[in-house]
């Protein structure tokens, strides 16, 4: 009897949820679990409870049916959380884990706080789908779940290029090309496309970016004010911090943006040996070694300050 087998003996409704906006690891692997449920266990009733997903995402099966408004109150015998570190970062489905009969996490965040009845973290994984994948059995994998699997794994690895990329990652994104996946179109439209009004906000966030501690760290900050003339929302704001965190001789890259009056959304990139996910553990967030992030109270002199020092303590 395989993993989801012996999980869902006597269940039949499940609810599945992730993290508060929801990137590309978090979406694929709610619809990567949505699916196969559909597909492989008709007689169980699922529903996905996430914030609106990026219309870059409109191309995986069932994401229409993704239940953004959590208002209406069902109870569930399994909630199955996934690629969320902590209860907090449910967001408003957190009603569905506290009703539901029985509770599974699946993650990857070396900071994932293990709050599910049932807990499966593989931090070493590259993205929270590349650990649902072994959870399937094989077989019985469709191009769709496929689709949402490659979705999650070339989000989490920047295309590949993250060092949390390992040779299972790649052997498990062959197999889902061999499914049959449009694996050019899933790069190019989910991951490196962006609207042209994400383009001039891009030019925006590089023309106000700022080197600190010699050159080691950069950072860039948008107003809610900035954020309003645009006209751009937080959801669009996803890989702005890339195009910083490559900057040469930088070790560091500092995205903040404001969510409302005095509080920030932190983003933090690291290329070498900075534990990012450390520094936003100390501000209550959370992550991955090199890539992680959190909120914090004050301006963006009075966060940098800091974050610098947090930062500079690493450096070696």
């Amino acid at each position: 009897m395989n993993f989801f087998d012996k999980k869902l003996a006597g269940v039949k409704t499940v609810a599945i949820t992730g993290h508060i906006r929801p990137d590309g690891d978090c979406v694929g692997s709610c619809l990567a679990v949505y699916n196969y449920l559909e597909e492989n266990y008709p007689r169980i009733q699922a529903f996905v409870y996430l914030e609106p997903p990026s219309s870059k995402f409109a191309y995986l099966k069932n994401v229409d049916r993704i239940v953004t408004d959590c208002s209406k109150d069902r109870e569930h015998d399994l909630c199955i959380c996934l690629d969320c570190g902590d209860l907090l970062r449910l967001g408003e489905a957190v009603k569905f884990f506290h009703s539901a009969r029985e509770s599974l996490l699946v993650d990857h965040h070396v900071t994932n706080s293990r709050y599910a009845g049932e807990n499966v973290v593989e931090e070493r994984a590259s993205s929270t789908c590349e650990v649902v994948y072994s959870l399937f059995e094989e077989e019985k994998v469709s191009k769709a779940v496929a689709e949402c699997i490659y979705t999650g794994i070339v989000h989490d690895t920047g295309v590949f290029k993250y060092d949390c990329t390992s040779a299972k990652t790649m052997e498990i994104a062959g197999k889902m090309m061999a499914k049959g996946v449009d694996f050019p179109k899933i790069i190019d439209d989910s991951f490196y496309s962006r609207s042209f009004l994400q383009t001039r906000v891009l030019g925006k966030i590089l023309s106000k970016s700022v080197l600190c501690l010699e050159g080691r760290c950069i950072y860039s900050a948008l107003t809610r004010e900035e954020m309003e003339n645009y006209g751009i929302s937080q959801g669009e704001m996803e890989g702005m911090i890339d195009q910083l965190r490559v900057t040469q001789g930088v070790e560091c890259a500092v995205f903040l943006y404001e969510t409302e009056p005095g509080r920030l959304k932190v983003s933090m990139r690291s290329t070498k040996d900075v534990d990012v996910s450390k520094i936003a553990l100390i501000f209550g967030g959370g992550g991955h070694k090199k890539a992680a992030g959190c909120a914090a109270e004050g301006t963006v002199q009075d966060v940098m300050e800091r974050l610098s020092a947090q930062i500079a303590g690493q450096l070696t």
